[in-house]
């Protein structure tokens, strides 16, 4: 039932304003309106949906915490629905939803409800990352094989050219040769 009262309330206070707003600037300036906040709205959502993005590569790039990042991407998808969705009473939603500061004390007021457990991605339940993930502690064993592998180039069997030769120049067998000047006399 309480889902049911946005879905009856906020057309009502839309048809209202589109009412207010009509008779005091017009119908085709009101539509004017109308149109020119959804094309202002998706100018907005790219430019901070694409900073967005990239602030959670980066966090997952350098395994910080994305919450903070990925609630602004679900916001700023919201505010670009309530942007899109013709009316007055959703744009301005949708334009407060824009603000990273609107963002962030929404996320506080929200964050407050929560009780957030971590599972999964590197962490076994708590605030300890599993081995084999970064941050692991010194006293730690990583167990691992090599292989020596032998150098293609060996300096010993080669002979240095002259400065003036192509950088680019491949040797008989295809390869590029060595930067170092060193090719094996044919």
């Amino acid at each position: 039932m309480p889902l049911l009262i946005p879905f009856i309330l906020i057309p009502l206070i839309e048809i209202a304003l589109f009412i207010q707003i009509g008779d005091a600037i017009g119908l085709w300036p009101t539509i004017g309106l109308v149109l020119l906040s959804a094309f202002v709205g998706t100018a907005l959502i790219r430019s901070q949906g694409a900073r967005t993005l990239m602030q959670i590569q980066h966090s997952f790039r350098t395994l910080n915490d994305p919450t903070r990042p990925l609630a602004h991407g679900a916001m700023i998808l919201i505010a670009g629905v309530l942007l899109l969705t013709p009316g007055f009473f959703t744009d301005t939603l949708g334009l407060l939803l824009m603000i990273p500061a609107v963002r962030d004390w929404l996320m506080r007021r929200i964050g407050r409800r929560m009780t957030v457990t971590r599972r999964g991605f590197g962490f076994d339940g708590g605030a300890q990352p599993r081995h084999g993930w970064p941050g692991r502690g010194q006293d730690d064993v990583i167990d691992a094989d090599y292989v020596v592998q032998d150098d293609p180039y060996p300096t010993r069997d080669y002979i240095e050219l002259p400065d003036n030769r192509d950088p680019d120049e491949r040797g008989p067998d295809g390869r590029r040769r060595p930067p170092s000047g060193w090719v094996r006399p044919d």
